[in-house]
């Protein structure tokens, strides 16, 4: 069996299937951070999702093992990254007779949209990123830049934005005592989370569907919102070949504000080959060659 494997901050999705298709096994658990999380926490995540597929008789089976982590990548010629060597040494010992591929979030997301054909991948999630993929490798990255840098198109930069106006009263009335009362915010506490937090992105992140969620009833979070958008294509999108190649997007929260981001790109003459939540679907297809 193929195991696929796509690790978020948040979450981990594990996908074992058959080659020929025909049976599937799911398992979820917790996120996978290989630079801030210890040997053992790890281990432990790894064996909770082992121990889900022994259940159904499959971890004995299993000869392929593809792990997908955001910020993971591979340097020419180099099988396994510094940052998983830990995790390798227990894939190999709970996956023994597996082969074992490691790869970015990026390339889990060209590969998903674009199979083994070119294209154009984007990733809209808390963040945001893109490449150009020719079938096989990423040839070109405009680079992200994280949330304070770039990130634009995702959740957190729209909250950022949104915060941004918040702390120095400039938004609009009833939106902005109506934020304050649902996520009883102040000005110490964003700085305390933005600054001093462990995670400031997903911070900004997490108010990314209450501002989405009022797009039509506010023109303020509407232009806010394409305004977002608009900025990842024109700084980001435009830089690939878009008059020849496909441009397929991942990500939760470019899937939940997908006719907005169709709208934003009409007219630049974009027209998205596909738009996903999560990119596993797309990576059965591709390790089981059907795309």
């Amino acid at each position: 069996m193929i195991l696929i494997i796509e690790s978020g901050a948040t979450k981990t999705q594990w996908v074992a299937v058959e080659p020929e298709g025909k049976g599937q096994v799911e398992v979820k658990t917790a996120g996978i951070n290989l630079a801030s999380m210890s040997g053992p926490v790890v281990e432990g995540i790894v064996n909770e999702a082992v121990e889900a597929l022994q259940k159904g008789g499959l971890a004995d089976k299993i000869s392929e093992v593809h792990f997908y982590a955001a910020g993971l990548v591979t340097k020419a010629g180099e099988a396994v990254p510094d940052l998983a060597s830990g995790l390798d040494k227990v894939f190999k010992c709970v996956f023994p007779d597996a082969g074992i591929e490691y790869a970015s979030d990026l390339l889990a997301a060209a590969r998903s949209v674009c199979g083994h054909a070119p294209g154009i991948a984007a990733i809209l999630g808390t963040g945001s990123n893109s490449c150009s993929f020719d079938g096989e490798e990423i040839v070109r990255n405009i680079r992200p830049g994280g949330f304070i840098l770039g990130d634009e198109g995702g959740g957190a930069r729209l909250g950022k934005l949104f915060i941004s106006d918040f702390i120095k009263g400039l938004v609009p009335e009833p939106l902005a005592t109506e934020f304050a009362a649902d996520f009883e915010v102040d000005y110490l506490s964003v700085v305390k989370n933005v600054y001093k937090g462990g995670a400031p992105a997903g911070y900004l992140g997490s108010f990314a569907p209450w501002i989405a969620a009022r797009y039509d009833s506010s023109d303020y979070i509407k232009s806010m919102v394409d305004s977002n958008f608009r900025d990842f294509i024109e700084r980001c999108l435009r830089q690939y070949d878009l008059g020849r190649l496909p441009v397929g997007v991942v990500g939760g929260f470019g899937y939940a504000n997908r006719d907005v981001l169709r709208k934003v790109a009409e007219p630049y003459g974009i027209v998205f080959s596909t738009i996903i939540s999560a990119p596993a679907e797309g990576l059965i297809d591709y390790h089981l060659g059907r795309k």
